[in-house]
């Protein structure tokens, strides 16, 4: 049943970003908060109607500790439902993408449109300095700039590997840092299309405040979200 809950799956959700994603086709002449509103709009979708199709419900914790202004959201990845689930609860968002997702039709040029920061992950120093400059450009926006601190999913209970790009966002954007953890992955495998029973869960912690040195923030941030996301394997 999960295999065929699962196919069933595949065909609702692609059918749903296909209609949606039409639709949103003017909204590459609208202004940038249309498209905003409009991708929140297709990802509650994505999680409603997960829930009755494959058994999945999505929860959210500890959104007080999330801001509608300037914040840096470093957040666990486990999933490609990472990439969009999120999506529902963000006031007005950037997430740091990689340069390929750029290329897929309609994807690309909606994340384009919302101001979504492109990372060149072959770049190294040129990239980071040009990661740097553009998260600075969104928060003169009042913006919430997410980033996967490991640059890549990791299997649950996987051993982390924290980048250095979320620490130099840290330094120089001077906000308070808001760690997220997940269990997406344990309903979500990262490979194949079973999609496992369950809730998944996005917990926004304690944020981390402005100004700590690197050493610091990196420890607090690393022993927060895996904590955190270990905690999670049990739901």
């Amino acid at each position: 049943m999960i295999l065929l809950r699962s196919i069933l799956w595949m065909i609702v959700f692609y059918a749903w970003s296909v209609v949606i994603g039409l639709l949103m086709i003017p909204l590459l002449l609208a202004p940038r908060r249309w498209m905003i509103w409009a991708m929140s709009f297709w990802a509650r979708g994505v999680n409603a109607m997960i829930r009755p199709i494959c058994g999945i419900s999505v929860e959210f914790r500890g959104l007080q500790h999330l801001p509608k202004g300037r914040v840096l959201v470093a957040a666990k990845h486990q999933c490609m439902y990472d990439t969009m689930g999120p999506f529902a609860v963000f006031d007005d968002f950037s997430y740091v993408m990689k340069k390929e997702l750029m290329a897929i039709p309609f994807y690309g040029w909606y994340s384009l449109k919302a101001g979504m920061i492109v990372l060149d992950r072959d770049g190294h120093a040129k990239a980071l300095r040009k990661l740097v400059a553009d998260a600075k450009d969104r928060m003169k926006e009042e913006r919430q700039v997410v980033i996967f601190p490991e640059g890549h999913r990791h299997d649950p209970g996987a051993a982390p590997d924290y980048k250095p790009g979320v620490a130099a966002l840290y330094r120089e954007l001077g906000v308070p840092c808001v760690p997220m953890a997940t269990n997406s992955g344990v309903h979500w495998p990262a490979h194949g299309i079973r999609r496992i029973p369950g809730k998944i869960v996005y917990e926004f912690l304690e944020p981390i405040p402005a100004g700590l040195p690197r050493k610091e923030f990196m420890r607090l941030l690393e022993e927060r979200t895996e904590t955190a996301s270990r905690a999670l394997l049990t739901e």
